[in-house]
């Protein structure tokens, strides 16, 4: 599979950007944007979603143009689930990237210990999601609750929300998104 850097290059040189230009679209900075594109740095969610809207595509879709040499199948095998955010704290494996016209955004999600989704950020679709393992505190506009396994939350994405790792050891949820805005 492309690498997300060598992909991302190509994309704003189709649109014929210079990385000065796209980082004042999105609003991040031009060295963040050198180093994604040379694989030196593996962007979060976040910031890789900024760059792709400031190239006017999704995560979804960049992510489906790197799998789309795939044959499509209704399962996935853990090897399968394709990484659309991984630092070294908190992994986003996406379920189902390749499934044709999706709805929503399925994910696996790892957080290591004491590992943060940052700032409080918004989005325009629902979001829900169960913690598998470990212990996360949830922030959803002024509320904030520590979830440990079983328990679950449903929210509108557009109001800030944020997720940290609260357990010792590594944290999981499973989520999904709807509208799929990553």
């Amino acid at each position: 599979m492309a690498k997300i850097g060598s992909k991302l290059r190509e994309l704003r040189r189709r649109r014929n950007l210079s990385v000065r230009e796209l980082a004042t679209r999105s609003g991040i900075s031009h060295s963040t944007i050198s180093l994604i594109e040379r694989d030196k740095m593996s962007p979060s969610v976040n910031t890789l979603g900024a760059v792709l809207d400031a190239l006017g595509t999704t995560l979804t879709g960049f992510f489906f143009d790197l799998q789309s040499s795939l044959p499509y199948s209704p399962f996935y095998e853990s090897d399968d689930l394709t990484e659309i955010g991984k630092v070294e704290t908190i992994s986003y494996r996406v379920i189902g990237l390749d499934y044709p016209n999706r709805q929503m955004l399925m994910l696996h999600e790892r957080y290591a210990p004491g590992a943060d989704s940052g700032e409080e950020f918004t989005h325009p679709a629902q979001e829900a999601g169960m913690v598998l393992a470990g212990m996360v505190e949830v922030t959803v506009g002024n509320q904030k609750r520590i979830l440990k396994p079983g328990d679950g939350y449903y929210f509108d994405s557009r109001l800030p929300h944020r997720f940290r790792n609260v357990h010792e050891g590594q944290s999981e949820i499973l989520s999904a998104i709807t509208p799929p805005t990553y």
